[in-house]
């Protein structure tokens, strides 16, 4: 079973962060997961930070503001994540804001720097961390996301409307039983369509959440739409790795390929029968392409785009 220290506290401004620690390998380099939109960082797969554990790695995860057992912040007018995008500023704090949250993360953990994971969101998020605070990142693992200095339609053009429709149009009771059945419901639609979902486990993981934040409409909006007024990705000059289901539901992998071809030196991998999500079978090869990643910091980029162990898909199938 994956153990974890108990919650800790970062601040940023007034902005509480929950983070905690893998108990395993302490003593091995830093990595912090960086979570998606809305939810906690109880959402990862503890096998996967077991993984990177076995890689060497001292792994951390913490809730983003909005999320999980962070700072929530009050009410605001806009309580749909789509409309939220195309606001020309966003109604509570910035992008920007949400970068330096993880790097008051890491300085509550005394971490001067550290290799970032992020997903989804998170990994647009982590984006952003390595091109605002660059000297506090090690290496830059983005998987399942969008450019990071993106807004607008121009984030539209990554995302499959019909999925993005389905997610809008989900309505659930604001009771533990609605939490539940909103998480399912979300973990149905993004589950990798090669890897059969085992709906039980993923019903006990969700009802031991206790969290809302799957169909917290107003804290999503306020995440989606921070908005980021940095420099453009091409200035990320750390090792990068990008990662991209092949089959991902919601986030098109001309994305991920879109975010490789834009960074220097980034490497693109695209994962068969993956959605948006990361299935077991997938875990120990992450973590190893994490490794190697942080093994080759210094040595230059590859750039070079690979598929994980699958044949040519036909042009199109994104």
């Amino acid at each position: 079973m994956t153990t974890w220290t108990p919650v800790r506290w970062a601040r940023n401004g007034d902005i509480e962060l929950a983070h905690d620690r893998l108990t395993e390998q302490q003593g091995g380099e830093p990595l912090l997961l960086v979570t998606g939109l809305g939810v906690s960082r109880l959402w990862w797969p503890g096998g996967l930070a077991e993984a990177l554990a076995a890689q060497g790695f001292a792994v951390a995860r913490y809730d983003q503001r909005d999320g999980g057992e962070s700072t929530h912040l009050p009410p605001t007018a806009t309580g749909n994540p789509l409309t939220a995008l195309f606001r020309k500023r966003g109604e509570s704090y910035t992008a920007e804001d949400m970068a330096d949250d993880a790097i008051a993360v890491l300085d509550a953990l005394g971490w001067d720097s550290a290799h970032l994971f992020g997903q989804s969101l998170g990994g647009a998020v982590a984006q952003r961390i390595a091109l605002r605070h660059p000297r506090r990142v090690r290496t830059l693992t983005s998987v399942s996301a969008v450019p990071g200095d993106v807004a607008g339609l121009g984030t539209l053009r990554h995302i499959r409307l019909g999925t993005l429709g389905k997610l809008a149009r989900m309505r659930f009771p604001a009771t533990p039983e609605g939490d539940v059945e909103a998480g399912i419901a979300l973990v149905r639609l993004l589950h990798s369509p090669a890897h059969p979902l085992d709906e039980q486990a993923a019903r006990d993981m969700i009802t031991g959440l206790a969290d809302a934040g799957s169909h917290d409409r107003h804290s999503q909006s306020r995440q989606i739409g921070a908005q980021w007024h940095g420099p453009a990705i091409s200035r990320i000059k750390v090792p990068t790795l990008v990662l991209h289901g092949a089959d991902d539901p919601l986030v098109k992998p001309a994305a991920g390929r879109a975010v490789a071809a834009r960074i220097p030196g980034a490497q693109f991998v695209s994962l068969p029968g993956v959605g948006h999500d990361l299935p077991e079978p997938v875990w120990k090869g992450v973590a190893l392409r994490v490794r190697r990643l942080a093994d080759r910091k210094g040595t230059g980029g590859i750039g070079r785009t690979e598929r994980g162990g699958e044949g040519p898909r036909p042009e199109g199938s994104d």
